[in-house]
């Protein structure tokens, strides 16, 4: 497709925002839907709806093959070995919610350590911060550097990564700083020492190939809602065989093999982690998502937003008085930056007045903005639907900003 093709399968591209088009810079957040996900969900809700896993009749077996089939097109998706090593989640959040529980809570002891980084998400710190209060474990972090870099040299990760640790969980892309991490040298350090590996995937899932067996990863967790898909859809990819030896985290019906007073038995994986009713149209509608990414294309999606970082890059270098927050070489989905001494929010509003959508803030990631020295950034997240004239149109908007401001 071309782009004004894929631009067409999302109608909400075609909004004003105070009588000016809308500029989406906030994929970071959530991304659009395009209208085979819509038009996925709708079809459920209207003519195919019914609870799955549950009934013998020909509603609920055609929604349950449904839903079951978008297990498959994500663990394919991935390379996942099995479709039962993909677990439905409602997003990136639950997933490694349901691992500091249902997998550390049967693993993690007193002592034992669990390693993060300075650059993770919220959700990647506070699921393990409660893990290690629980189990009186000891949280570690790997460092940054000033360009935004992780500090994983094999000097930097001595007394990090030890006999004592138990699980890595790092950020596969930096949600504010867009670095790509080397998850695989961390997986291989988190073997070669019995610990298992856990990578945070809501930032790359969207934007470049994603394949567990390369990365090395024994969990990798993602959204849906931030790869073109509804909300309410997300995924934990778990190693079989970790899989079968996790308590479950959520009790109820349909994770269960039988039930009595005396005590209960557990489906097998990934149905003992999905208790109750699932959101299988949501689940359904991600499967629609995956579809549509492989129609595009994940080579074509990540040239594209490489060719639309370099130029949003390029251009806020070019105005002077802006200072870009991260300098990796390599990266993904987000440009983070600052105008002056403009304070990010007032950046966003003014932005927002001219039909410009970006995210500002600590974006969730309290730790990396106090270990930058600032209170937050104004960030720019790309899709596959964003042009080079919507580039343009922000920077055009750094650049009154800057007037206004009389930012030198």
């Amino acid at each position: 497709m071309t782009i004004d093709q894929i631009r067409e399968q999302f109608p909400i591209l075609k909004e004003t925002v105070y009588g000016k088009p809308l500029v989406y810079l906030d994929n970071g957040a959530t991304t659009q839907k395009p209208l085979a996900v819509l038009e996925a969900c709708d079809e459920v809700y209207r003519h195919k709806n019914a609870n799955i896993h549950r009934g013998v009749h020909h509603l609920s077996n055609v929604c349950t093959e449904l839903y079951e089939q978008a297990r498959r097109k994500v663990a394919r998706h991935i390379n996942a070995a099995r479709p039962e090593e993909v677990v439905f989640t409602r997003a990136t959040t639950e997933a490694i919610n349901l691992v500091a529980y249902a997998w550390g809570d049967t693993f993690i002891n007193e002592g034992d350590e669990v390693v993060v980084t300075e650059m993770e998400h919220h959700s990647n710190i506070v699921p393990w911060q409660l893990l290690c209060k629980r189990r009186k474990a000891v949280l570690k972090v790997i460092g940054i550097t000033d360009e935004g870099l992780l500090r994983d040299t094999d000097a930097d990760l001595e007394g990090l990564i030890t006999s004592r640790t138990k699980l890595v969980s790092v950020a596969h892309v930096s949600n504010v700083l867009g670095t790509v991490n080397d998850v695989r040298r961390l997986a291989d350090k988190a073997h070669a020492v019995g610990a298992v590996m856990l990578v945070d995937a809501a930032q790359s899932f969207p934007h470049m190939r994603v394949d567990v067996q390369e990365l090395g990863c024994d969990f990798l967790a993602l959204s849906g809602h931030k790869a073109y898909g509804p909300l309410g859809a997300g995924a934990l990819y778990g190693r079989y065989e970790l899989l079968e030896r996790m308590q479950p985290w959520q009790g109820g019906g349909e994770m269960i093999d039988k039930v009595s007073f005396d005590g209960t038995t557990f489906a097998e994986p990934p149905l003992k982690f999905e208790a109750g009713t699932p959101d299988y149209v949501a689940a359904i509608g991600l499967g629609a998502a995956v579809d549509f990414m492989h129609e595009v294309g994940m080579d074509y999606i990540e040239q594209h937003e490489q060719a639309l970082i370099a130029r949003t890059i390029e251009g806020l270098r070019a105005i002077g008085g802006v200072r870009l927050v991260g300098e990796a070489q390599r990266r993904s989905g987000v440009v983070s930056f600052l105008v002056g001494s403009v304070h990010p929010y007032d950046t966003g509003m003014i932005l927002d007045k001219m039909g410009i959508a970006v995210r500002t803030g600590h974006h969730c990631a309290q730790p990396l903005v106090d270990r930058l020295g600032i209170s937050g950034t104004v960030r720019a997240s790309l899709g596959v639907y964003n042009t080079e004239d919507e580039v343009d149109a922000l920077l055009n908007g750094v650049e009154r900003v800057k007037k206004m401001f009389g930012v030198k």
